[in-house]
C-alpha cells in the first residue's frame, strides 16, 4: 500500500462535483464515498483515466449488498484499485479477488482500540483507516501494534492536524475538505 501513495493527502469524494476537483488536485488516491451500481463504473473510470487510484467505500454504494456477489461486481464491472469497508468479512472476500483493502475503524474509546486491533488481525487488510483522524494516541498504538499502513480521516480541518497525524504514524490523511487536497504533502 505504501508504494501507491505519492501524496499523503487522499481525496475523500462525497459529492459528484468533487470528482473533477480530485482530478485537478495533487492527490493520486481517492476514496469514493458515493455512487450506485449505475454511476460507480463511470466515476471510477473517470478518475482512473486521470491516473487517480480509486478505493470504493463498499458500505456506501447504493444498490449493492455486502456479499461475495457485490465484490465480484466491483471487480468485474467497476475495476477500482481497492475497497474500503468497516466489515471484516468483506475485507476477506475482497482479498480473495486481489483487491487492495482498507478497513475503516471508528475509535470512540479504549475498547474500540482493542476490538479494532483484533478485527484487523483477523481480516488482514492492506491498510487501516482510523476515524476520526484527530487521535494521535490511537494512531501511534495502531501503527505500532498492527504494522499496517495507517490512513486517518474525519474532523481534520487544518494543515497542522495533517502534520500531527503524519508525525504520529499515519501514512496518509483522507479528507472531504478539498481546500487541503493541495496541501503539498
Amino acid at each position: 500500500m505504501d508504494d501507491i501513495i505519492d501524496s499523503q493527502v487522499i481525496a475523500a469524494i462525497s459529492s459528484e462535483n468533487q470528482i473533477q476537483e480530485a482530478i485537478d488536485s495533487s492527490c493520486n488516491v481517492a476514496f469514493l464515498l458515493l455512487g450506485n451500481i449505475l454511476s460507480l463504473p463511470h466515476y471510477v473510470t473517470k478518475l482512473k483515466e486521470s491516473n487517480v487510484r480509486v478505493f470504493v467505500h463498499m458500505d456506501l454504494v447504493e444498490g449493492l449488498s455486502n456479499d461475495r456477489s457485490a465484490i465480484k461486481f466491483i471487480v468485474e464491472k467497476v475495476k477500482p484499485t481497492g475497497i474500503i469497508t468497516t466489515k471484516s468479512y468483506i475485507i476477506k472476500i475482497a482479498k480473495k479477488y486481489n483487491l487492495l483493502t482498507v478497513q475503516r475503524l471508528f475509535i470512540i474509546d479504549r475498547n474500540a482500540i482493542t476490538k479494532g486491533l483484533q478485527m484487523v488481525s483477523d481480516s488482514k487488510p492492506d491498510a487501516i483507516e482510523l476515524m476520526p483522524g484527530v487521535l494521535p494516541k490511537a494512531i501511534d498504538q495502531f501503527a505500532t501494534a498492527s504494522h499496517l499502513p495507517i490512513i486517518v480521516g474525519g474532523l481534520i480541518d487544518t494543515k497542522q492536524e495533517i502534520h500531527v497525524a503524519l508525525e504520529t504514524g499515519a501514512l496518509a490523511v483522507s479528507m472531504t475538505s478539498n481546500d487541503l487536497w493541495n496541501a503539498g504533502l
